[in-house]
């Protein structure tokens, strides 16, 4: 049996629009392979969320073999974002508009099922906790 790929990833703003950060976590078989954080600048909680999701994607381009083409579980704890990633809200602002069409672009150049799904802030920490530190290098 094939062992499934999870990451978590989440995004955030001290102020809105504000200093911003986003942080991915890749777990599998409950043991992390890869954690990492970016700064993004001065923009919104939800581009840095959205640039989270990029940011993942981008780094499972590059490390395929973590996923082995089975489907990937991509939690988030922006109930806004992961909704409008799975087609059930509609996306009225065009700059998340562009970063969602960005979002889709990826998807397409991995091999990949990706399954977004929404979780609590409480079972993201980590990704929470990377933010925070990256944004706290940029004080």
């Amino acid at each position: 049996m094939e062992s499934k790929l999870s990451i978590y990833s989440d995004g955030g703003a001290r102020g809105n629009p504000g200093p911003a950060a986003c942080g991915v976590v890749f777990s599998k078989d409950g043991k992390v392979v890869f954690k990492g954080s970016k700064f993004l600048g001065e923009t919104t909680n939800n581009v840095a969320e959205y640039r989270g999701v990029i940011f993942a994607l981008e780094t499972l381009s590059k490390n395929r073999e973590w996923s082995a083409d089975a489907p990937v579980d991509l939690f988030l704890d922006s109930e806004l974002i992961a909704h409008q990633l799975n087609g059930k809200y509609k996306i009225k602002n065009q700059l998340l508009a562009t970063l969602s069409f960005e979002v889709k672009k990826l998807e397409k150049h991995l091999s990949t099922k990706i399954i977004y799904q929404h979780i609590p802030r409480s079972k993201n920490s980590i990704a929470d906790f990377l933010v925070n530190e990256e944004l706290d290098k940029h004080q």
